[in-house]
């Protein structure tokens, strides 16, 4: 009995604070090509495509944090240590609940993109410009996908800043 429980648990767990696939990804010579905006954003944003040129590919897996399997929150939380220096909460659940909200047209490079797959199941990757965003996608492991692809445009939720800029302080 104690199994089934566990195994009903971690089948909720999974349907609460799993990520979902992507269909489509863009890519980092796209993105370098594309760069604008003040000093700032412009070394956060290669900060970060450092760290996925080493994580790109790694494929997607619930509650792993390691370039053998990495789940969506997990990628966010290791990209912003690797990148920043900056330590962030290690669920969804968590993260959705740092920084301050945004509308769609006031996000900046290294905001939080949210979006709502189900009901129940929440994703989470890191703006990257462009409309494009880093995330861990269940079937393609560790992408950049664009968030006017259909898919992502239907699913998104909101952005929330977690790193305030110098122009902004």
């Amino acid at each position: 009995m104690k199994k089934v429980s566990s195994c009903l648990t971690l089948i909720a767990l999974t349907s609460l604070f799993g990520c979902t696939s992507s269909p489509e990804h863009g890519s980092v010579d796209e993105l370098v090509a594309n760069q604008s905006g003040s000093p700032f954003h412009t070394e956060m944003k290669e900060a970060f495509l450092d760290v996925y040129q080493v994580w790109q590919g790694a494929p997607y897996r619930l509650g792993g944090s390691s370039l053998n399997g990495v789940d969506c929150s997990a990628f966010v939380q290791v990209a912003f240590h690797d990148a920043l220096n900056l330590s962030l909460p290690r669920t969804t659940k968590q993260q959705v609940k740092i920084g301050a909200k945004l509308a769609y047209n006031q996000a900046q490079i290294g905001d939080l993109a949210f979006f709502k797959t189900s009901p129940n199941v929440r994703h989470v990757g890191i703006y990257v410009g462009n409309k494009q965003f880093m995330h861990a996608s269940t079937s393609k492991g560790v992408i950049i996908s664009r968030l006017d692809n259909p898919y992502w445009a239907s699913k998104f939720w909101h952005f929330r800043r977690v790193i305030s800029s110098p122009e902004m302080n």
